[in-house]
């Protein structure tokens, strides 16, 4: 529901673990994945079959990031895959970070196969360890050149959008002037045509100290739900820790005292003496409970 009233398009960033891991996001967030894992995962957000009932009921536009490990692969072959995605996993676009020109060869092929793909310049997150890290783009004339020239050939690939990451709001203003397409900005100024967050980081759902560290600069957030998050895993635990949850209340599932009594007298039957004597006062201990009910 917030998604369909708040948002024009949705972009599922299925890199293995990406923003959804127990490890710490930064280690394993952009970590390649695999066509399987990938098409699991797919299929884990948008079942293919369902895609047309979730499109009804979110309103929105569904993209995936391709992986670069998929994009590196020759141009039939990229296009292969990219028709799967989108296939067997409901989507309606595909993603894909450019930089090398073997990127926007693939985005050409893919765009000419039919199927609409969004460019993504500047800070390109799956080639931080080319990029020494994640660190801003176009910060002097040589890069803030390559960042409109690049975004230039995404458009002339066919591409239907350019992110811009990461790069100043002057470059990204030059960008979306030379474009007719488009641009989403993320860390790049007020000056593209739309912008875009990600929903943990504006939300503020992660708030492990480790995290308030790496959060980008660029970010506001604007809830701090992490806090509600983690008051309430808190008292889940200190609740099953004293034995308060679940109460009668959250045992819905009855039986009645009659067939307590004879299941009782089974489980003697059979041996299981302790197990009679547990089925017994678990049943005699909710049993006030469940008169009130």
């Amino acid at each position: 529901m917030i998604i369909r009233l708040h948002c024009i398009l949705t972009l599922l960033a299925l890199i293995f673990a990406l923003w959804v891991t127990l490890l710490p996001w930064w280690f394993m967030a952009m970590t390649p994945l695999c066509l399987l894992l990938l098409k699991k995962c797919l299929f884990i957000a948008v079942p293919w079959q369902e895609a047309p009932r979730i499109h009804s009921l979110l309103g929105t536009y569904l993209l995936v990031l391709m992986s670069p490990v998929l994009i590196s692969l020759n141009c039939e072959q990229a296009v292969d895959t990219a028709v799967r995605i989108l296939k067997e996993g409901g989507m309606d676009a595909i993603k894909l970070e450019a930089g090398a020109p073997s990127r926007i060869t693939a985005a050409k092929a893919i765009v000419e196969a039919g199927i609409a793909v969004m460019g993504h310049v500047g800070l390109t997150p799956q080639a931080i360890s080319v990029l020494g890290g994640f660190r801003p783009q176009g910060r002097n004339v040589a890069g803030a050149v390559k960042v409109v020239e690049t975004a230039i050939a995404l458009q002339e690939a066919g591409c239907f959008a350019v992110v811009l990451e990461c790069v100043p709001a002057p470059v990204a203003a030059a960008a979306t002037s030379a474009l007719q397409i488009p641009t989403i900005g993320i860390g790049a100024g007020p000056f593209c045509s739309g912008q875009v967050l990600v929903y943990h980081d504006l939300l503020g759902m992660l708030r492990h100290p480790h995290h308030a560290k790496v959060t980008p600069r660029f970010c506001k957030q604007y809830a701090h739900v992490g806090d509600v998050i983690n008051k309430a895993l808190l008292g889940y635990k200190e609740e099953v820790t004293s034995g308060s949850f679940p109460s009668s209340a959250h045992s819905p599932y009855k039986i009645s005292a009659a067939d307590v009594d004879s299941f009782s007298k089974e489980l003697e039957k059979l041996g299981l003496s302790d197990a009679a004597s547990a089925a017994s006062a678990a049943a005699e201990k909710l049993k006030p409970l469940n008169n009130q009910v």
